[in-house]
């Protein structure tokens, strides 16, 4: 590891959006922070690549960022005077149906009520409350485990989010169109849909695209990283790459570390320093579904059989709610689907800077069991090809990632599992265990998705334990 002579506040290890939210936190505060990454490039799930063909921009990981623009972290830095501008597609979400019908999630909760019949009021009564209390809502979602500031809409949303989504859709809704609407919001969570909190991914991410959108970076996710690491060299942190960490007594001299790392690779590089009953906590820790990820070059737009799919950013490709729910049900049973859910975004048709001049990209994925190697392509292009014959027609190239394959590209996603843990209910309060950002020892700190409140990007889990780190340096550690 290569050595500065000076001893910094803080050094954070991984340069994914929450150990830059974590450096920019402490470097706002007057810190002297060093970010080390032990790949070339910086940005962990937040990077965009030519992973296909000459001037096609595919995003590595994350593609459409709803937590990114409400997060209260990212939205106090200036990030738009460092190159980060948004793209919001006409909708945020489509869902096709048999028949070259699809139902959208329009911004409007009323617009989007509206094309579901019968569920119409069923639906407005349910997301109507969640958007008018965003922003009381948001601390929340994105907050730490404490008492509500806003009690009663806190109150009003648990009584709908803490159950399991197939539970919220039997008690509301009986059209298939909002049914399956729901199920593949709540299908983000990798969970069974028959097992909590799967419906508060439904309310949090539907309320999201109705408050804030569901809208991606203009030229790729990489923007966020670049924005984030220029505004952090403005206020004095130095960024290393090329310098993976495999034990903590390889840092240079600091006061404090923070790890934005998997639960298992704090073990791996901090597990010396803690006592063996937090060393066991972390090997129990459990770990959610892996992703199979596959992106295109396209040339021509996908040939969508519904013309509404045109308009929105990310579609979710399932069919009706109870296939979403054996498709999942399959996967947590360690089980690969024959007929996955898939969650597609379509970038092009909204930012062609991503693209050469009439050419598109399509970015795809969908839940397969921890760790493995199955192949899904053919199972998840079949999926595009039922809701737009001849899609496969207009495959220029194709990037497959699986489960195992992820791993062995971010050793934080273990298993290829990008949430950095199980949504499990215990594992949403004890992330990845009671101490939360805390280790056992005071100098240590978790920053990663394995911490509340996980995965996304929005930079939460860094900024939560930068904060607590600005407590311990500015009383000073015993």
């Amino acid at each position: 590891m290569r050595s500065l002579a000076k001893t910094w506040d803080a050094v954070v290890v991984g340069s994914g959006p929450n150990g830059l939210t974590a450096a920019v936190t402490l470097a706002r505060a007057g810190q002297t922070v060093l970010v080390i990454e032990g790949r070339q490039e910086i940005g962990g799930g937040a990077r965009t690549l030519e992973l296909t063909l000459p001037g096609f921009l595919h995003d590595v990981c994350s593609a459409i960022h709803p937590l990114a623009v409400t997060s209260p972290a990212l939205r106090r830095m200036p990030l738009d005077r460092h190159g980060l501008a948004w793209v919001h597609p006409a909708a945020p979400l489509a869902h096709p149906l048999e028949g070259g019908r699809a139902v959208l999630l329009e911004r409007s909760v009323a617009a989007t009520a509206e094309r579901l019949g019968r569920d119409a009021a069923a639906y407005f009564d349910l997301f109507a409350p969640v958007v008018d209390d965003w922003e009381r809502l948001v601390p929340l979602v994105l907050g730490r485990m404490r008492w509500p500031k806003h009690p009663a809409a806190a109150g009003r949303f648990a009584v709908s989010a803490l159950r399991s989504a197939q539970g919220l859709l039997d008690a509301k809704f009986r059209s298939t169109a909002a049914r399956a609407l729901l199920a593949g919001i709540a299908g983000h969570s990798g969970l069974r849909l028959e097992e909590a909190p799967s419906a508060a991914f439904a309310l949090t991410l539907g309320g999201a695209g109705h408050a804030v959108g569901w809208p991606f970076p203009r030229s790729g996710a990489g923007n966020i990283t670049r924005a984030l690491a220029s505004y952090l060299g403005a206020l004095g942190g130095r960024i290393e790459t090329g310098s993976p960490v495999n034990s903590i007594d390889e840092l240079p001299p600091c006061r404090c570390v923070l790890l934005d790392v998997s639960a298992r690779e704090l073990l791996r590089i901090a597990g010396a320093r803690f006592p063996a009953w937090y060393r066991r906590t972390l090997q129990r820790f459990r770990y959610g579904p892996g992703a199979f990820k596959v992106d295109w070059a396209l040339d021509g737009p996908i040939p969508w059989r519904a013309p509404e799919c045109r308009r929105a950013g990310t579609i979710h490709l399932g069919g009706t709610a109870e296939e979403i729910a054996a498709s999942e049900r399959q996967v947590c049973a360690g089980r690969a689907p024959d007929y996955p859910f898939v969650l597609a975004a379509q970038h092009t048709l909204f930012d062609s800077s991503r693209a050469p001049d009439g050419k598109h990209t399509a970015w795809a994925y969908c839940h397969a069991p921890n760790g493995s190697n199955e192949d899904m392509t053919n199972r998840i292009e079949r999926q595009v090809e039922r809701f737009a014959p001849g899609f496969s027609s207009r495959v220029l190239a194709r990037s497959v990632l699986g489960p195992a394959a992820l791993e062995a590209h971010n050793p934080n996603l273990v298993g290829g599992d990008v949430s950095g843990g199980a949504n499990h209910l215990a594992q949403v309060f004890a992330r990845p265990s009671l101490c939360l950002h805390h280790t056992p020892d005071e100098r240590i700190l978790l920053c990663s998705s394995a911490t509340p409140p996980g995965a996304g990007v929005h930079g939460m889990c860094g900024h939560f334990a930068a904060r607590l780190a600005l407590r311990r340096l500015r009383r000073g550690y015993r």
